[in-house]
């Protein structure tokens, strides 16, 4: 029997992109680890670049 959801119509979409925000920053972590950072140094700098970000978009 071949199912159309995996929980919900409406959920399904919030399930894949946590799913896809869990793989990626899982990605990240391990990437930095890789080049010596700690977790706590990687989640300073994901904090940096998202706000870099806000500035950008506030000064457009």
């Amino acid at each position: 029997m071949a199912y159309k959801y995996i929980i919900s119509k409406s959920l399904d979409p919030f399930f894949a992109l946590s799913i896809g925000l869990a793989a990626a920053l899982t990605r990240i972590n391990r990437e930095e680890k890789e080049k010596g950072q700690s977790t706590d140094q990687t989640i300073e700098t994901l904090k940096r670049r998202v706000g870099i970000m806000w500035e950008a978009r506030k000064g457009s």
